[in-house]
């Protein structure tokens, strides 16, 4: 069993910049996606970025031009850099881990979500 911590989360001002932190613990396994999803209210769960253990990356339409994802394979961590910030990126930001195929698809561990707001 696999749990997602993430932390980074908060207030940040229109045009300001925000990193994301995801850490897996427990039986990682040796072939593990990972990423994020965002989740505003009244609205569906929308892939964000997703990259594999070797590298290989995908971005959410809407968020392709100001976020860049990235890990650590050594202590299983993934971040979510964003900048460029519009309200329109508030949402809960959920870590998301699995062997799942394909690759993009959404995987099977999931964590509590952090809170992301962008407002003045």
């Amino acid at each position: 069993q696999v749990q997602l911590v993430e932390s980074g989360g908060g207030l940040v001002q229109p045009g300001g910049s925000l990193r994301l932190s995801c850490a897996a613990s427990g039986s990682v396994p040796s072939i593990y996606h990972m990423g994020w999803y965002r989740q505003a209210p009244g609205k569906q769960r929308d892939m964000v970025a997703v990259i594999t253990t070797d590298g290989s990356l995908m971005y959410g339409d809407s968020v392709v031009d100001h976020v860049k994802i990235s890990r650590e394979n050594a202590n299983n961590t993934v971040y979510l850099d964003m900048n460029n910030l519009t309200p329109e990126d508030t949402a809960v930001y959920f870590c998301n881990g699995g062997s799942s195929s394909p690759w993009w698809s959404p995987g099977d561990d999931w964590g509590q979500g952090t809170q992301v707001t962008v407002s003045s």
